[in-house]
Protein backbone atom coordinates (compact mmCIF):
# COMPACT_ATOMS: atom_id res chain seq x y z
CA UNK A 1 0.00 0.00 0.00
CA UNK A 2 1.19 3.46 -0.86
CA UNK A 3 2.10 5.71 1.96
CA UNK A 4 -0.38 8.32 2.94
CA UNK A 5 1.22 11.35 2.38
CA UNK A 6 0.22 12.69 5.96
CA UNK A 7 1.81 9.37 7.57
CA UNK A 8 5.07 9.86 5.91
CA UNK A 9 6.69 11.44 8.59
CA UNK A 10 5.84 8.09 10.74
CA UNK A 11 8.26 6.16 8.59
CA UNK A 12 11.95 6.34 9.40
CA UNK A 13 14.25 7.71 7.17
CA UNK A 14 15.61 4.40 6.51
CA UNK A 15 12.42 2.85 5.50
CA UNK A 16 13.32 1.90 1.95
CA UNK A 17 16.35 -0.23 3.28
CA UNK A 18 13.91 -1.70 5.80
CA UNK A 19 11.93 -2.77 3.17
CA UNK A 20 14.53 -4.15 1.16
CA UNK A 21 15.84 -6.44 3.78
CA UNK A 22 11.90 -7.82 4.26
CA UNK A 23 11.69 -8.47 0.60
CA UNK A 24 14.83 -10.13 0.60
CA UNK A 25 13.41 -12.40 3.99
CA UNK A 26 10.56 -13.22 2.00
CA UNK A 27 12.40 -14.46 -1.10
CA UNK A 28 10.28 -11.77 -2.70
CA UNK A 29 7.72 -13.53 -2.47
CA UNK A 30 4.12 -13.02 -0.39
CA UNK A 31 4.66 -14.01 3.23
CA UNK A 32 1.09 -15.65 3.47
CA UNK A 33 -1.44 -14.04 5.63
CA UNK A 34 -4.13 -15.54 8.34
CA UNK A 35 -6.94 -15.66 6.07
CA UNK A 36 -3.89 -16.84 3.18
CA UNK A 37 -1.28 -18.67 4.87
CA UNK A 38 -0.20 -20.61 1.73
CA UNK A 39 -0.19 -17.55 -0.70
CA UNK A 40 3.47 -17.13 -1.70
CA UNK A 41 2.63 -15.07 -4.81
CA UNK A 42 5.78 -13.81 -6.35
CA UNK A 43 6.74 -9.83 -6.48
CA UNK A 44 5.95 -8.95 -10.05
CA UNK A 45 4.11 -11.64 -11.51
CA UNK A 46 0.37 -12.16 -12.94
CA UNK A 47 -2.00 -13.37 -11.28
CA UNK A 48 -4.24 -15.06 -13.87
CA UNK A 49 -7.99 -14.43 -11.95
CA UNK A 50 -10.05 -17.30 -13.81
CA UNK A 51 -7.43 -20.04 -12.56
CA UNK A 52 -5.50 -18.21 -10.19
CA UNK A 53 -2.19 -19.06 -11.75
CA UNK A 54 0.71 -17.29 -11.58
CA UNK A 55 2.72 -16.27 -15.04
CA UNK A 56 5.04 -14.06 -15.82
CA UNK A 57 3.83 -13.60 -19.64
CA UNK A 58 0.45 -12.60 -20.19
CA UNK A 59 -1.60 -13.62 -23.34
CA UNK A 60 -3.99 -10.84 -24.31
CA UNK A 61 -7.49 -12.68 -24.08
CA UNK A 62 -6.08 -13.33 -19.78
CA UNK A 63 -7.66 -11.22 -16.91
CA UNK A 64 -4.74 -10.83 -14.53
CA UNK A 65 -3.63 -8.72 -11.84
CA UNK A 66 -0.32 -7.50 -11.74
CA UNK A 67 1.45 -8.79 -7.91
CA UNK A 68 3.05 -5.95 -5.97
CA UNK A 69 4.31 -6.60 -2.71
CA UNK A 70 3.93 -4.19 -0.15
CA UNK A 71 5.40 -4.24 3.72
CA UNK A 72 2.57 -4.55 6.48
CA UNK A 73 2.56 -3.55 9.68
CA UNK A 74 1.11 -6.35 11.95
CA UNK A 75 -0.18 -3.94 14.64
CA UNK A 76 -0.97 -0.82 11.92
CA UNK A 77 1.87 1.41 13.93
CA UNK A 78 4.21 2.99 11.29
CA UNK A 79 6.63 3.44 13.69
CA UNK A 80 7.09 0.07 14.97
CA UNK A 81 9.66 -0.98 11.96
CA UNK A 82 10.94 -4.40 14.01
CA UNK A 83 10.81 -7.42 11.87
CA UNK A 84 9.01 -9.34 13.62
CA UNK A 85 6.04 -6.54 13.11
CA UNK A 86 6.50 -6.60 9.45
CA UNK A 87 5.34 -8.97 6.85
CA UNK A 88 5.55 -9.07 3.00
CA UNK A 89 2.01 -9.34 1.54
CA UNK A 90 0.25 -9.40 -1.68
CA UNK A 91 -2.31 -6.92 -2.15
CA UNK A 92 -5.11 -9.46 -1.72
CA UNK A 93 -3.40 -10.54 1.49
CA UNK A 94 -2.59 -7.07 2.96
CA UNK A 95 -6.17 -5.93 1.84
CA UNK A 96 -7.70 -8.62 3.94
CA UNK A 97 -5.84 -8.09 6.52
CA UNK A 98 -6.62 -4.43 7.38
CA UNK A 99 -10.40 -4.37 5.94
CA UNK A 100 -11.41 -3.99 9.83
CA UNK A 101 -9.20 -0.76 9.88
CA UNK A 102 -10.45 0.36 6.44
CA UNK A 103 -14.14 0.19 7.19
CA UNK A 104 -13.17 2.17 10.39
CA UNK A 105 -11.13 4.70 9.12
CA UNK A 106 -13.69 4.47 5.73
CA UNK A 107 -16.69 5.48 8.69
CA UNK A 108 -14.51 8.05 10.58
CA UNK A 109 -14.09 9.81 7.15
CA UNK A 110 -17.54 9.97 5.85
CA UNK A 111 -18.77 10.67 9.83
CA UNK A 112 -16.19 13.57 9.82
CA UNK A 113 -17.63 14.93 6.29
CA UNK A 114 -21.51 15.13 7.39
CA UNK A 115 -20.06 16.89 10.65
CA UNK A 116 -18.68 19.66 8.80
CA UNK A 117 -21.51 19.60 6.44
CA UNK A 118 -23.69 20.75 8.83
CA UNK A 119 -21.68 23.93 9.78
CA UNK A 120 -22.70 24.70 6.27
CA UNK A 121 -26.39 24.65 6.62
Amino acid sequence: MPIRPENRDRYPANWREIRARILERAGNCCEGSPAFPDCRAPNGSYRVNTTGEYVTNVLDEEQVTLIVLTIAHLDHTPENCDDANLRAWCQRCHLTYDAKQHAQTAYSTRRAGRAAGDLFK
